[in-house]
C-alpha cells in the first residue's frame, strides 16, 4: 500500500463560525485571523495505491461553481486536485473509488464537473465508483434547513444519475470494521448525519482521516466545537470517544483542513489531550 496527500485547493472562512461559542481570545492562538477575521484552511485529500484499487478520500471543492460562490471563500494558493495528483504520477481517470467522508461541498464539491460539450453536470472520475452510506445520502438529498446551502445538487445527484454511486454498510456502532474498500470506519453524527473517517492500517500505523470531527490543531480541545455543526452536543460525546483512542492507540491524525498541519499525535493531558508530534507527509508515507 501506498499513501499519498492530494492537495486540492485553500481557502479561508470566519474564525468564529469555525470555533462557535469559544472566544477569539483562545482560537487566535492556534489559527490567527486576518483583518476579515478569516483564517486560512486546506482541502486536504488523501489518495490509497492498494494493489490495483485506487482510493481517493474526499475531492476538495472542485471548480465549477461561480466566481461568485468563490468569492465568499477566499480561495488562495496554487494547489489544485489534478496538479497534485499529476505530482504523485496519477490522473484523475486512474482513479477507482472516490470515498466521501461526507457530502458536504467542500468536501465532494470535485467530484463532479461541468462539460462544456454535453452542457452538464458528469462525474469527475469517469472510471471510479462514488461511496457514501444510504443514511447520509438520504440526509444529503433531502436537507435540513441549517444544511441546505452545503448540500448542492449538482454535486450529489450526479453520481446517482451516473449510476456508479455505492453506498458502504452501516455499523451497529460508531465504527464498521473491514469495509467494502478495505479499511475500517469511524461514524460520527455531531457535524452532520453519519459522517465517516476512514481508519487506515499503513505499514505498523494507524491513519485515520479526520475530516470534520477534528478540523485542526486549534480544534483538539474536546469543547472547541465549529458553529457547523448541527448536534454540537454529540460532536462533544464524539470526539472525546474518538480521541480516546487515538491517543490509546497513537492513530496518526491525517487533518483534511488544517493549512499548516498535516498529520499529528496525541496524548492525554491534565486537561483533555495534547499534541504529542507533528509530521509531514512524506515523513510518514515512505
Amino acid at each position: 500500500m501506498n499513501l499519498f496527500p492530494i492537495n486540492a485547493g485553500h481557502f479561508k472562512l470566519d474564525g468564529g463560525a469555525m470555533f462557535g461559542v469559544v472566544p477569539k481570545s483562545l482560537w487566535q492562538k492556534t489559527n490567527p485571523a486576518d483583518a476579515n477575521n478569516m483564517i486560512d484552511l486546506a482541502t486536504r485529500c488523501l489518495l490509497i495505491e492498494d494493489g490495483n484499487r485506487l482510493i481517493l478520500i474526499d475531492t476538495g471543492m472542485g471548480n465549477k461553481q461561480s466566481d461568485k460562490f468563490f468569492g465568499y471563500y477566499y480561495l488562495w494558493g496554487n494547489d489544485t486536485l489534478d496538479s497534485s495528483l499529476k505530482k504523485h504520477g496519477f490522473h484523475r481517470d486512474d482513479v477507482t473509488d472516490v470515498f466521501m467522508t461526507h457530502l458536504h461541498f467542500d468536501h465532494c464539491g470535485g467530484s463532479i464537473q461541468w462539460n462544456n460539450s454535453k452542457t452538464g453536470y458528469e462525474p469527475a472520475f469517469k472510471n471510479a465508483h462514488f461511496w457514501s452510506n444510504e443514511a447520509h445520502w438520504n440526509w444529503a438529498t433531502q436537507p435540513n434547513k441549517r444544511e441546505r446551502a452545503s448540500f448542492l445538487k449538482e454535486n450529489i445527484l450526479p453520481m446517482q444519475e451516473s449510476e456508479q454511486l455505492k453506498f458502504t454498510a452501516l455499523p451497529e456502532g460508531h465504527i464498521l470494521k473491514n469495509s467494502e474498500l478495505g479499511f475500517d470506519i469511524f461514524f460520527a453524527n455531531g457535524h452532520t448525519d453519519k459522517q465517516m473517517l476512514p481508519l487506515i492500517k499503513y505499514k505498523d500505523k494507524t491513519i485515520a482521516y479526520v475530516a470534520d470531527l477534528l478540523p485542526t490543531v486549534g480544534h483538539l480541545p474536546i469543547s472547541f466545537v465549529m458553529g457547523y455543526d448541527t448536534r454540537p452536543l454529540i460532536t462533544l460525546e464524539e470526539k472525546e470517544t474518538f480521541l480516546n483512542m487515538a491517543a490509546k492507540h497513537n492513530y496518526y491524525l491525517f487533518l483534511e483542513h488544517d493549512a499548516h498541519n498535516e498529520i499529528i499525535t496525541i496524548e492525554e493531558a491534565e486537561k483533555g489531550y495534547k499534541v504529542k508530534n507533528i509530521f509531514k507527509s512524506q515523513d510518514i508515507f515512505q
